[in-house]
């Protein structure tokens, strides 16, 4: 494994078990409009993507512009979900205390939602002047653009940069930058599903289900330099 110099964390589904939550809030608000679809679709063709890449999506196979107050009364009903049943992954506050390389946050999360996301679990210092949003940059994910973004802004070489992902789209977008990445399999989003496919090779560097883990192939990113 190469250097590194920059981890940059994904949020949804990587720091706070969300994806879940919004996958059933969107399952129901799409119901309203009559549109059909279950959390399966919502993790195929919606996971890692931003608000304007899901409008699109639905624009393309249902043929429903969906109305200007769709995405404020989804996110006022996300919200109110968020504040009963939002938590931080396990075993992420350690992480990020421990880290000796500077480290950051990239997302597909509109910048409101991820304010909102990280004052819930109480992260909001944590990445203060360090998060970054796919409103950016031109290209989301599975673009490389949003990885790349983020590391200029943090003076890091891409080659040595590490990204933690969940979905594939996050997956494919970190190795078009040319970083190395692992995939998180933790969230409760990922449990009792088949692996994701790995189309034209987007296969990750490594994957791990517990933040206990995260320093055993990598100890000497660990400031207290000990072993876990």
């Amino acid at each position: 494994m190469p250097e590194i110099d920059l981890v940059i964390f994904d949020c949804d589904g990587v720091l706070i078990d969300s994806e879940l939550i919004s996958a059933r809030m969107l399952v129901a608000e799409l119901a309203v409009w009559g549109i059909d679809v279950d959390i399966d679709y919502v993790r195929r063709h919606f996971l890692g993507r931003s608000y304007p890449v899901v409008l699109q999506q639905i624009r393309k196979e249902f043929g429903l512009a969906l109305p200007d107050r769709f995405e404020a009364e989804y996110r006022q009903r996300l919200l109110e979900a968020f504040r009963r049943e939002l938590r931080i992954i396990p075993g992420v506050r350690d992480v990020l205390v421990s880290l000796a390389t500077p480290f950051c946050l990239a997302t597909s999360s509109s910048p409101a939602r991820l304010a909102m996301s990280l004052d819930l679990v109480g992260l909001t210092e944590t990445f203060a002047g360090r998060a970054f949003t796919a409103s950016q940059v031109a290209n989301g994910k599975p673009a490389p653009d949003l990885f790349l973004f983020a590391a200029r802004q943090m003076g890091a070489s891409p080659e040595r940069c590490l990204v933690i992902e969940d979905s594939m789209n996050g997956v494919r977008a970190g190795l078009a930058a040319g970083m190395q990445v692992w995939q998180f399999l933790g969230g409760s989003h990922m449990q009792d599903i088949p692996p994701q496919p790995t189309a034209n090779g987007a296969a990750p560097h490594r994957t791990f289900a517990s933040f206990a883990d995260f320093y055993h192939p990598v100890p000497h990113l660990k400031s207290d330099g000990v072993t876990p």
